[in-house]
């Protein structure tokens, strides 16, 4: 998310507690898209906090679920089926087969030395799940990052466009209609 919004690299690790948020205006076919980019948090004990971010996701906006392992850590790749899991049960989206998703190895920079995960089967994975598109990204080293946020940003807007739009009261937005107040009484 730095690496991409800001092209800033930390050796520094912080554990997310609850979501951190970054924006990013882009251009996709033309039209500038604003991308309001959150990270909650992947370690079991800071997971439940996440939870209130999820909910409801897509009522109002077009949202995408990116969802990102370490390759040199076989626990967070085991991780990403409940982690998909607790967002779709929290999300609870209209097809939770067709919501857009994308899956991240990290660390590919590490992969020669410490690899843990197996390309094949993080691809296999991605495959069995609805074809998620997969990518092997690093930080670091800046490989696929700006491809992989394309990417999904391209199948969140292909989603929102086939959706159908949420339903707002025609005299909600309107600013000039006051509303009468009845005065009530007291004794």
């Amino acid at each position: 998310m730095n690496k991409y919004v800001s092209d800033k690299f930390s050796k520094t690790y912080k554990a997310t507690i609850g979501a951190d948020f970054l924006t990013k205006e882009i251009t996709i076919d033309d039209t500038l898209v604003t991308l309001q980019i959150w990270d909650t948090a992947g370690q079991e004990r800071f997971q439940s906090l996440g939870v209130a971010f999820y909910r409801g996701a897509g009522i109002y906006f077009v949202y995408a679920c990116i969802l990102v392992y370490d390759l040199t850590d076989q626990k967070s790749f085991d991780s990403l089926e409940s982690w998909m899991n607790e967002f779709l049960n929290q999300a609870n989206p209209s097809d939770a087969r067709e919501y857009p998703f994308l899956v991240l190895g990290n660390k590919a920079d590490l992969a020669k030395a410490q690899r843990k995960v197996v390309d094949a089967k993080a691809r296999q994975w991605c495959q069995l799940k609805n074809e998620i598109p997969f990518f092997e990204t690093s930080a670091k080293d800046d490989a696929n990052i700006e491809q992989a946020f394309l990417t999904i940003a391209r199948k969140a807007l292909k989603r929102g466009a086939v959706e159908a739009p949420a339903y707002v009261p025609q005299d909600a937005l309107d600013l000039k209609k006051k509303q009468q107040r009845k005065k009530e009484s007291c004794c």
